[in-house]
């Protein structure tokens, strides 16, 4: 064998070993992040499926965003569909990049909460009444012209909403009739009537690490086709 054959060899094997590289991670290949240094993906297998993966992220100061933490997740109840289309009471979880106002839940705020963090009581409620002044909107007590049932009495969802952060979806300015009460909240026995929901141990780490001052959102949508958080 000619001198320098043997090396040569080995290193075709090594290139040939290595196979394809790595691709860049999620937030990397997303069209829009929010901007911010935190990133929370909602990601399911497709439209139909009432579970997938919620994996939390940070950006560093080179640009380069890492992988905080991953969870299995549950979604609505009859899938997802786009935030723009999405009907009240179908239980879809809408797709879409959203913020996250504030936390919330029927339990005392996780150690290293840093989001501004309300408490269950008795008489707090979510507005889901589409003739209400209060629709989409926490109002403690219900407000006059909210009707019990159209609405949340949230001290009623023990495990779900023992923690949560209020996702942004029809929030800043409601369309009656898409939809109100979607939050990222504690798992309950199966499949959601339209947030996203996790086990509590990882609500409680997402609550200890997400930072309002680093303006984190969370991207739901599923892994390809048009509601794909890659989807630009």
């Amino acid at each position: 064998m000619r001198p320098g054959a043997v090396a040569l060899a080995v290193s075709s094997l090594v290139v040939l070993g290595a196979g394809p590289p790595a691709p860049p991670p999620l937030p990397a290949r997303m069209a829009d992040t929010g901007g911010g240094t935190q990133l929370i993906t909602a990601v399911a297998p497709k439209r139909a499926s009432t579970t997938g993966t919620v994996t939390w992220w940070d950006r560093g100061g080179d640009g380069r965003w890492t992988k905080r933490g991953s969870t299995p997740a549950r979604f609505g109840a009859n899938g997802l569909i786009t935030g723009a289309s999405r009907k009240q009471g179908t239980n879809t979880t809408p797709t879409g990049l959203y913020g996250l106002p504030y936390a919330f839940g029927i339990k005392a705020a996780p150690r290293g909460t840093a989001y501004t963090y309300r408490r269950v009581h008795q008489d707090s409620w979510w507005c889901q009444d589409n003739s209400s002044r209060s629709y989409n909107r926490w109002t403690e007590p219900r407000a006059a012209d909210c009707r019990a049932a159209e609405s949340e009495h949230l001290i009623t969802y023990r495990a779900q909403y023992a923690h949560a952060l209020v996702i942004g979806f029809n929030y800043g300015r409601p369309v009656r009739g898409r939809g109100a009460g979607i939050f990222l909240h504690v798992n309950g026995r199966g499949a959601t009537a339209g947030c996203v929901s996790v086990p509590e141990k990882a609500m409680r780490r997402i609550l200890g690490w997400a930072d309002p001052a680093r303006r984190p959102h969370i991207a739901i949508g599923t892994v390809s086709g048009n509601t794909a958080v890659t989807r630009p």
